[in-house]
Order: C-alpha cells, then sequence, then structure tokens
C-alpha cells in the first residue's frame, strides 16, 4: 500500500493562484506554479489546514459517501467522541446513537470507549517504560506523520499504541462476526470521522500493517440526516453506550492526557503549536513530563475540517455533555482481545523526504549550494516566487525545481542592471556611429522591453501583497 496516500486534493479550476495555503502549509508542501497550487504529496500530512484557509475552496478532502454501506449485509459505525459535541442541547449520547441505527446502521461501536481502552493500556504503558519519558500520543495521525518526516529523533518517544479508532474497529468487526456468523468481507466498519487525517490513516495506517476501518465518512455528511432522526428517537432510548467521562473527553485536546491521572502532562492543539512544542522537545526543553498530547485541529478533534460546529463551540458542549457521566465503563479485563489488539504491530519508520541528497555528502554540498542562494536573495519571504520563504526557494532550485528568475525581487534587480548595460551600450554605439540606426532600434525595442516586463514584475508584486493582505 502506497505509504503517502492523501486524502487532501486540489481543484485546480478553482485555485485562483493566491499564496494563502503556501503561508499556511505546516510542512511546507504547496508551491504556486504557473498560476496554480500544486501539492508535493511527500512532505503533505493531510493535517487541513490548506482547506480551512483557502478562500476559493479549492483544496477538499476525500472520503466516502453514505452509499457505501449498501455493499454489505452488515453494517457498523464507529461515531467519534467529537460527533457528539456538534448538537445543541444533548445531554444523553444514546439518542445520537440510536439515531445512526435508524439511519441504517445495523450496529454502532463507539470509538470513545476504544479511547478508554487506551487511556488504560497507556496508564500501564507509563508505569513500565519511565526511562523514555515523556511519550507523546499517537492519536493524532497528521502528528505522527509529522513526527515521521521532520522530527526522526522523536520517534522513539511515540507511544506504540494503535490509535482508539483502529481498536474500535477491530473489536466492533470481530464482534459482528460473533454475533452474526457473516464473513469479515460481509461486513463493512464505518468510521465517521472529524477529519481527512483519518481518511488517510485507513488507507495508509501507521503502527499496524492493515487498518480494519473499511469506508470513513465525514461528520458534516451524516450530522443533516442524523438530526432528523434523533428526533424520531424516543424520550427513553435503548442503551446503547458503553463510554464515560474519559472516553468522551478525546474529543477535546487535552481529554486525552486527563485520563491518565497525571500532572506531568503537556498539551497543545493547532499545528502551529504542535510544530513549536516538538521543537522545544527536540531540544529537551521540557524537564519532569511524563506525556504529551498533540492535536493538529484547534482545540482537538472538535476543530477537524469536517466537522459543521465551532470548535470552541463544540469543546464547551463536550464539556457539559460529560458533567453527569461515569468516569469511565471500558475496561481492558472486560474486552478479553484488547490486550493484544491495542499495542502496534508495526514501528513507524523515519522518512527522509526533506533531505536534499542521497547520502550525507551531497546533503551538505547541496545545503551550501542553499546557503549560497538565499543570501543573493532579499529574505522578504513575500511568497511572489510561489514558495513559502526564501529558503524554500532555494532548496527548490538545489532540487531542479525551480530557477533564480522565480524571486521576482532578484530578476527585477538584473533586469535593472541589463536595462543599464543596453542604455551605455546604445550610447556608445551612437557615439561611435551616428549612422548605425538599425543597431540603436533594436537596442531602443531591447530597452522598451525590459522596461515593460520590470512594470510588469512592480505590478505582480503589488498584487501578491494585497493578497496576502487580504
Amino acid at each position: 500500500m502506497d505509504k503517502f496516500y492523501h486524502s487532501v486534493r486540489l481543484d485546480p479550476e478553482l485555485c485562483t493562484g493566491c499564496i494563502n495555503c503556501i503561508k499556511r502549509c505546516p510542512t511546507q508542501a504547496i508551491r504556486v506554479r504557473g498560476g496554480k497550487a500544486q501539492i508535493n504529496g511527500k512532505f503533505c500530512i493531510d493535517c487541513g489546514e490548506c482547506i480551512r484557509v483557502c478562500p476559493h475552496h479549492a483544496k477538499h478532502a476525500t472520503y466516502d459517501k453514505l452509499e457505501v454501506t449498501k455493499q454489505y449485509r452488515y453494517t457498523v459505525a464507529l461515531p467519534a467522541p467529537s460527533l457528539y459535541s456538534q448538537f445543541n442541547h444533548l445531554d444523553d449520547v444514546n439518542i445520537v446513537l440510536n439515531a445512526l441505527v435508524l439511519m441504517g446502521f445495523d450496529a454502532v461501536f463507539e470509538v470513545s470507549a476504544a479511547a478508554e481502552l487506551v487511556s488504560e493500556a497507556t496508564r500501564e504503558y507509563l508505569s513500565g517504560h519511565e526511562d523514555n519519558l515523556p511519550l507523546i500520543s499517537t492519536a493524532c495521525p497528521s502528528v505522527v506523520r509529522l513526527i515521521r518526516v521532520r522530527f526522526p529523533n522523536l520517534i522513539p518517544h511515540l507511544l506504540p499504541l494503535k490509535p482508539p479508532v483502529e481498536v474500535a474497529a477491530i473489536l466492533a468487526a470481530e464482534r459482528a462476526m460473533k454475533e452474526t456468523g457473516f464473513k469479515r468481507e460481509e461486513i463493512g466498519i464505518c468510521f465517521i470521522s472529524p477529519c481527512p487525517s483519518k481518511v488517510t490513516y485507513a488507507k495508509s495506517p501507521l503502527g499496524t500493517e492493515k487498518s480494519e476501518i473499511d469506508h470513513v465518512l465525514a461528520i458534516k455528511d451524516v450530522y443533516p440526516l442524523l438530526l432528523s432522526h434523533m428526533k424520531a428517537v424516543a424520550e427513553d432510548p435503548e442503551e446503547l453506550s458503553t463510554s464515560g467521562k474519559i472516553g468522551i473527553s478525546w474529543g477535546r485536546s487535552g481529554g486525552e492526557a486527563g485520563g491518565l491521572f497525571t500532572e506531568n502532562y503537556l498539551a497543545a492543539d493547532g499545528i502551529e503549536n504542535v510544530i513549536r512544542v516538538l521543537e522545544d522537545l527536540e531540544d529537551e526543553k521540557f524537564a519532569n513530563l511524563k506525556f504529551v498530547e498533540l492535536n493538529a485541529c484547534s482545540g482537538g478533534c472538535v476543530g477537524g475540517v469536517l466537522t459543521v460546529e465551532n470548535p470552541y463551540a463544540a469543546e464547551a458542549k463536550l464539556k457539559r455533555l460529560r458533567k453527569y457521566m461515569p468516569v469511565a465503563r471500558s475496561h481492558m479485563d472486560e474486552e478479553e482481545e484488547a490486550e493484544q489488539v491495542v499495542p502496534w504491530t508495526a514501528d513507524v519508520q523515519y522518512e527522509p523526504v526533506f533531505s536534499l541528497g542521497d547520502n550525507m555528502m551531497e546533503s551538505f554540498l547541496r545545503l551550501n549550494q542553499v546557503e549560497r542562494l538565499c543570501r543573493k536573495f532579499p529574505g522578504l519571504d513575500c511568497g511572489s516566487c510561489g514558495a513559502p520563504t526564501c529558503k524554500a526557494l532555494a532548496e527548490d532550485i538545489v532540487r531542479g525545481e525551480a530557477s533564480e528568475s522565480d524571486c521576482i525581487h532578484y530578476l527585477r534587480e538584473n533586469l535593472h542592471k541589463l536595462a543599464k548595460e543596453v542604455s551605455s551600450l546604445a550610447g556608445d554605439v551612437q557615439t561611435d556611429d551616428g549612422r548605425n540606426e538599425e543597431t540603436l532600434r533594436l537596442l531602443r525595442s531591447y530597452i522598451q522591453k525590459i522596461s515593460e516586463e520590470m512594470a510588469e514584475l512592480d505590478d505582480k508584486e503589488r498584487r501578491g501583497q494585497e493578497e496576502e493582505k487580504n
């Protein structure tokens, strides 16, 4: 399976070539070439930040539609904890779970229930591996992929446990086969996701060879259908929920760490904040930390781009919903298979996608070239060249993917020099031989052309600055 599968896609027809996405992409995976944005699949971590900031809706996430459930004899819905935070005045998650059954699913298995199992397994792992602290959560696939390509020294600190969605999928599939007698291929396990990162995980998982998730649906697609079915659910719905405060809290930032019963943790959300924390972790700036919870989306999973509610309002709803819940309702000793399915079955490997060369010597030589190019450029990081920074442009040039003339400041400076040289030459020709009218005419046309190109560059720079301000 392709390790660089991506769920975030670009629609060239909607792209206007603005630089909003290249300035906000955390891994500098986007370039603007020929007036259109392009996504470098090796750098992209599917965090969805470009979807969030694109004013023209040129970026979108790929996921499955509800019709895929018709392919199976038996379907199981895996609702993310963040799904509960999308509804106003919800005081019982069983209303949502029963509504999912009315929608057409044969059964439900809460991801929040699996989250409680992962929390319990994490507590046990922390107590037995105090020599490798702090441990970094592996629940957010975008964060794991970011560490995989950019922070290789932190890979040993990754918590080697599957994310709750995968644990839920495994247990749900096993339970469905036992209860129905159907073959695995006749059962559809469908996760209702808040973000494209989980879509990528289902297709190209980390920590396991193959995911048990068959399809990933978007919360924003399921939400309007659920509303009508929730009204049809009786005031006393069937008890389907098997999770408590710990599991539900995983939907917001700090929820996972809160279930570990320790104060020595750090929780950060928002991909830019995550990168800052990872850089500090790599520099060993934190002391006495046991656990680090990182979420690419602001507010945690409630801030995913496939949700419908404001992330801060959703976080408040989640806090209110969990207020009268029991602490936990799912335990490892009650799930016979949990102890075997929670740990990783495959290691995460470093992917040196940002390397400039095939070996260390080549990388150092190219790094020197990058530094020389950076000294030529103005260092404004304006984005007019189609790269997010001057250094990124220099790296593209070294890789053979761009040229120095892509920098309009560098090109304009050289055009000014060329214009002066041509003007001087024209004066020399006129002085030496006043009859050489044809040569003078050609030189004047060159000067005019250069002037027009310089004016066009100035206009392009002005438009780029205006777009960046907007």
